[in-house]
C-alpha cells in the first residue's frame, strides 16, 4: 500500500463519527445475564501487569482504548478519543478525548490518564511490571499533553504499526495506579476500574467473575456502538475442561462455549443438541492462533538443531489430526497460521518420519550405549539420557502428548509429560525453569510483527522465553518494521517465516480450518461470525 494513501485514508476517517457503519441488530432487546465460560481464573486482573489471555478477556469489557476496531471492516473507529489526526510525515498522532467520560469510581477521565498509561509502559525501571509491552511501543518517542483534551504521540521512526499500537493503548486510571500502597497493590490484582460498558461486580476466587452493565457508559449514545453490549450482566465461570463446559451448556449453566473439532464431532450428541443447544462451525478473516511445543534452546540437549528436528519428526500430527481433529485441521508449517499473507508457501510441514528421526539422532551423536532402550550421549563430560520433560497446562491436551510419548519411545526418546496448574506454569515460564512447554499463541494481529516472540531482544521482557537468537532474523524483523509498503514488508516477513521454521525452535502443531462454538437456544445473533471476530458482544438474549 502506498504510505501516502494509507495516511490519507486514516486521516479521512478522523473527521467525523458519522462515516462509521453500525454493526449489530438495532432491534435487539436489552437485558439478561450472559453466561460465558472463561475457562481459567486470571492470575491477576491488574490492567498494567497482567499478561495472560484470561485477564485480557475480562479487561476488554471493563477497560477501553483510544480507538476501537469495527468487527466487519477492521477499520479504526472512535473510542475514548472522539477524533484523531496523523501528520503528513506519518510520525505524529494527535488524539482528542471525548467529553463527559467517567471512571467507574465516578472520577472524570482526564488527558493525564492517557499520558500516564503510556508512561507506565515505558517506565525505565519497570515500576509497573509492563516490560512485556515495551517492544510494541519502543518506536514511540513520547506522549505530550497539549491541553485538557488533546495529546500528541510522536514516533522516533517509521514503523508500520506505530499508529495501531497507540490507537489501541489501554487507558488506566492514574489516580489508582500511579503510586498505590502495598495494600492497594494487592487490591489492584483482584479489581478493575475502567470506563467501559461493564463494571467488575464480583470476583469469586476459583468460581466466577460477574460484570454489570455500566448504565452511564458513554458508548450507549454513539451510533457505531449502540447495538453492542446488550446484556445487563455477564457471568464468567471458570470451567477448565471444554467437555465439562459443554455439559454445563446443556444444563443452561453456560450460554457460550468454544470448542475444538473433537468437541464439535464427538461431544455434541444427545436430545438437547439442535433443540435447546446448538453447535456452530464457522470461518472468518481473523488471524488464527496455533499450538506448539517450545524447546528451551539453552538446554544442553535441545540447543542442537538436529535434535529438535528429529524430535519434530516423531510428532505424528497427521495421525493426531485424523484421530482428534476429524480431519478439520492441517499441520502448521511455521510461526504463523498458513493462510496468513506473511506465511511462506514454500515451507513444507515437517511430518512424522521415524527413519529420518533416527538418522538425525545418530548424526548428532546419540546412541543407546547401555542397552536400556534410551538414547544417550556424553555432554560436558557427563553421560546424558535423551529425556525430555514437557510442561502441559491443559488436561485436555495430554492425550496428544501421550501419543507423542509412545511414538518417541520407539526411537529411544523418553518424553515425560507434566500436567501443571496455570499460575504455576506461568511462573516457571517467567523464570525460564523448564525444558520444554506445550502452549499456544493467540491470534494476534493480521498485520504480523514477529519481534515480541522471535527477536533476540525480546528474551528479556518480551515473549521470547525459549531463548531464540538468529541475527539474520533480528535484522529482517527490524527492517520489516520500517516498511509501510505492504508488498515489500510481506516479502521480508516471508523470509523471516522461513528462517524461523528452518531453525525448528518450536514443534508447531496445527492450523484449524474452522472455528467451533456452542450456544444455548436463548442466545440470538445476526450471523455465525463477523469478518474479523465471532462478535458475541453483539448477541442478545431472547425474551
Amino acid at each position: 500500500m502506498n504510505p501516502k494513501k494509507f495516511l490519507v485514508l486514516l486521516f479521512s476517517f478522523s473527521l467525523t463519527a458519522s462515516v462509521f457503519a453500525a454493526v449489530g441488530n438495532p432491534k435487539a432487546p436489552k437485558g439478561g445475564t450472559f453466561k460465558y465460560n472463561l475457562e481459567s481464573q486470571p492470575p491477576t486482573l491488574n490492567a498494567l501487569s497482567s499478561s495472560d489471555y484470561y485477564a485480557s478477556v475480562v479487561q476488554n469489557y471493563v477497560m477501553e482504548g483510544l480507538l476501537t476496531r469495527n468487527p466487519e471492516t477492521r477499520e479504526w473507529e472512535p473510542g475514548l478519543a472522539a477524533k484523531w489526526e496523523i501528520s503528513k510525515d506519518g510520525l505524529k498522532y494527535t488524539f482528542t478525548l471525548r467529553d463527559g467520560v467517567k471512571w467507574h469510581d465516578g472520577k472524570p477521565l482526564t488527558i493525564e490518564d492517557v499520558k500516564f498509561s503510556y508512561d507506565a509502559i515505558m517506565h525505565p525501571k519497570d515500576k509497573y511490571k509492563t516490560a512485556r509491552l515495551k517492544p510494541y511501543y519502543e518506536n514511540i518517542k513520547d506522549a505530550v499533553v497539549i491541553d485538557k483534551k488533546t495529546i500528541v504521540f510522536t514516533a522516533k521512526k517509521v514503523y508500520f504499526l506505530n499508529f495501531d499500537v497507540v490507537a489501541g493503548l489501554t487507558v488506566v486510571p492514574k489516580h489508582l495506579y500511579e503510586n498505590p500502597t502495598k495494600k492497594q497493590k494487592k487490591k489492584l490484582n483482584k479489581t478493575l476500574v475502567g470506563t467501559g460498558p461493564y463494571t467488575l461486580h464480583k470476583f469469586k476466587r476459583g468460581k466466577s467473575i460477574t460484570l454489570k452493565k455500566n448504565k452511564s457508559w458513554w458508548g450507549s449514545k454513539e451510533k457505531h456502538l449502540a447495538n453492542e453490549y446488550n446484556y445487563d450482566q455477564i457471568l464468567m465461570r471458570f470451567v477448565k475442561e471444554r467437555t465439562a463446559g459443554l455439559r454445563r451448556l446443556e444444563k443452561g449453566q453456560l450460554d457460550f462455549q468454544e470448542m475444538t473439532a473433537e468437541n464439535y464431532m464427538k461431544n455434541t450428541k444427545g436430545d438437547k443438541w439442535g433443540k435447546e443447544v446448538f453447535k456452530v462451525k464457522m470461518q472468518n478473516k481473523a488471524a488464527k492462533g496455533y499450538g506448539f511445543i517450545g524447546w528451551n534452546l539453552k538446554d544442553p540437549i535441545l540447543k542442537d538443531k538436529k535434535v529438535r528436528k528429529a524430535l519434530y519428526h516423531l510428532l505424528d500430527r497427521e495421525k493426531m489430526i485424523e484421530k482428534f481433529r476429524y480431519g478439520l485441521a492441517e499441520p502448521a508449517t511455521g510461526p504463523l497460521y498458513r493462510k496468513s499473507v506473511y506465511a511462506n508457501g514454500n515451507v513444507r510441514p515437517i511430518l512424522y518420519n521415524f527413519k529420518e528421526a533416527k538418522f538425525l539422532f545418530k548424526k548428532a551423536g546419540w546412541a543407546d550405549t547401555d542397552g536400556d532402550q534410551i538414547l544417550d550421549k556424553v555432554i560436558n563430560g557427563k553421560k546424558t539420557k535423551m529425556s525430555i520433560t514437557i510442561l502441559e497446562p491443559n488436561k485436555e491436551f495430554v492425550k496428544y502428548l501421550t501419543m507423542y510419548k509412545e511414538d518417541a519411545k520407539k526411537a529411544g526418546v523418553e518424553i515425560n509429560v507434566k500436567l501443571i496448574e496455570w499460575n504455576a506454569f506461568l511462573k516457571l515460564l517467567d523464570e525460564r525453569k523448564f525444558q520444554a512447554v506445550r502452549l499456544g499463541w493467540g491470534a494476534g494481529s493480521i498485520d504480523w510483527d514477529p519481534k515480541q516472540i522471535w527477536h533476540s531482544a525480546s528474551q528479556k521482557g518480551g515473549s521470547n522465553f525459549i531463548g531464540y537468537n538468529n541475527p539474520e532474523v533480528d535484522k529482517l524483523i527490524d527492517e520489516a518494521r520500517t516498511l509501510l509498503d505492504f508488498k515489500k514488508r510481506q516479502k521480508v516477513l516471508q523470509k523471516v517465516f522461513k528462517l524461523i521454521a528452518d531453525d525448528v525452535p518450536y514443534a508447531f502443531f496445527f492450523n484449524d480450518k474452522f472455528g467451533f462454538y456452542g450456544h444455548t437456544k436463548r442466545m440470538k445473533r445476526e450471523k455465525d461470525s463477523y469478518n474479523y471476530s465471532v462478535g458475541i458482544s453483539y448477541w442478545w438474549i431472547k425474551k
